[in-house]
C-alpha cells in the first residue's frame, strides 16, 4: 500500500512538472516566409488598405502621429512594425483589436463604429497573403479628373477617406455620412479647403497623407458642376 500511495504521489509530481514546462515554453508565430508573400491581386496597400487605418484609426489624440500606445497608424512601415504578423491574422494585435477584441486586447476603434465587414475582408486578406506594400502607383491607377459622378466616384472617396471621424452630427467639423451632408459641406467650402490643407481650414485626412491629386480634382470638379446628387 505505502510503495502505491508513492507511486501514486511520484505520478503527480511529474504531471504538475509537465504542466508547468509546457505553460512555460513559449513558440514564436508563424511569420510566412517573404518569398510566399503573394499579395490578393485584388487588393492595393495605397489605395484599399491605408485608408482604412487613416479614416478609422488616426483621429487626432489617437494613433496619429502621437502613436497613441506606442501604435501610429499611418504608414505602411509603422502598421506592419509590430501590429502584423504576415500570414497569420490570428497573432496579428491590431486584427485582434479590430475583429476579435479577445485576450485582454481593447476594442478599436475605441469610441467609434466599428470596422465594416468589407474593411475587415480586405485586412483579412490582405495579412493572410503576406501583408504586402503594392507600391503607390496601384493607387492611382484607376482613377480619371474627368470621372466626378457623386455615387461612383466622390461618395466612396469620402466613406474611405472622412467617415471614419465624420460618421455623427457631432463629430468635429459634423458628419459626412449622406449626400445632403456632403454637399453642405462642399457648398460652404470647408470640403475643397480641407482636402487642399488651405490655409485657415483643418488638414484632412487628419494624419497628414492627403488624397491623391487626382481625387483632389475629382471632388474640385464635382463642386463645381454644382455638387449633383448623380
Amino acid at each position: 500500500m505505502a510503495n502505491r500511495k508513492i507511486i501514486i504521489a511520484s505520478l503527480g509530481l511529474i504531471a504538475f512538472a509537465t504542466c508547468l514546462l509546457i505553460n512555460s515554453c513559449t513558440h514564436a508565430p508563424y511569420v510566412m516566409p517573404i518569398g510566399l508573400r503573394t499579395g490578393d491581386p485584388e487588393i492595393c496597400f495605397e489605395r484599399d488598405i491605408l485608408p482604412i487605418f487613416i479614416s478609422k484609426c488616426t483621429n487626432t489624440g489617437c494613433h496619429d502621429a502621437s502613436g497613441k500606445a506606442g501604435y501610429r497608424l499611418d504608414s505602411y512601415q509603422d502598421i506592419v512594425r509590430k501590429g502584423i504578423v504576415p500570414g497569420n491574422k490570428a497573432a496579428s494585435r491590431i486584427w485582434e483589436s479590430v475583429a476579435i477584441s479577445e485576450f485582454g486586447v481593447e476594442k478599436m476603434p475605441l469610441n467609434a463604429p466599428g470596422l465594416t465587414a468589407s474593411d475587415l475582408d480586405l485586412i483579412d486578406r490582405w495579412i493572410a497573403t503576406g501583408a504586402i506594400d503594392s507600391g503607390v502607383s496601384c493607387g492611382i491607377s484607376t482613377c480619371d479628373s474627368g470621372s466626378f459622378a457623386y455615387a461612383a466616384n466622390i461618395a466612396p472617396i469620402i466613406n474611405t477617406y472622412c467617415v471614419g471621424c465624420h460618421n455623427t452630427s457631432s463629430s468635429a467639423g459634423g458628419m459626412l455620412t449622406d449626400y445632403t451632408s456632403v454637399k453642405n459641406a462642399a457648398v460652404n467650402g470647408r470640403l475643397i479647403g480641407n482636402i487642399t490643407h488651405a490655409s485657415g481650414y483643418k488638414p484632412m485626412p487628419p494624419s497628414g497623407v492627403s488624397l491623391s491629386v487626382c481625387q483632389i480634382a475629382q471632388i474640385k470638379n464635382w463642386v463645381a458642376a454644382g455638387a449633383p446628387n448623380n
